[in-house]
C-alpha cells in the first residue's frame, strides 16, 4: 500500500525538480487539474493510471522511487551510469560553428539520447 503522505512529498519533489506548477503539471501529463489538487491535498490516493502517466511523461522519475521511496530521483539512466568522455560547452562550441548558414548566432544546442534522455549546452 502507498503512504499517502510521503507520495505527497515524492510528488512535490517532482513539481520542485522541473520548476512545475501543480496545474502545468496536470496538464504534462493529461489529467485534470483537480485531480492534482486532490492528491496533494490528501483527499485521494492515486490510481495506477495517474502513477503509470508520470513515470511515462517524466524519464528521471522511477517507478519504485514514486511509490514506495526506494531508489532515487533523479533516475540514474544507463547512460550516465556507464563511463563516457565528458562533454564540455567548449567541445560543442568547437564541433559547431557559432553561426549557422543564414547567418544568425546558435543560442542553444539539445542532444536527445535514445534512451529518452538530454543534454542541453548554452553556446
Amino acid at each position: 500500500m502507498v503512504n499517502s503522505e510521503e507520495f505527497i512529498k515524492r510528488l512535490e519533489k517532482i513539481l520542485d525538480f522541473y520548476n512545475l506548477t501543480a496545474a502545468a503539471f496536470a496538464d504534462k501529463i493529461n489529467v485534470q487539474r483537480s485531480s492534482i489538487s486532490h492528491l496533494l491535498s490528501g483527499r485521494n490516493k492515486p490510481s495506477l493510471e495517474f502513477v503509470l502517466k508520470v513515470v511515462g511523461s517524466f524519464p528521471d522519475v522511477n517507478l519504485y522511487w514514486l511509490l514506495n521511496g526506494k531508489g532515487s530521483f533523479p533516475s540514474k539512466s544507463e547512460k550516465q551510469n556507464t563511463p563516457t568522455p565528458k562533454s564540455t560547452n567548449k567541445n560543442i562550441e568547437t564541433s559547431f560553428s557559432k553561426k549557422n548558414s543564414s547567418g544568425k548566432n546558435i543560442k542553444k544546442v539539445i542532444l536527445f539520447f535514445d534512451d529518452g534522455s538530454f543534454e542541453a549546452y548554452e553556446m
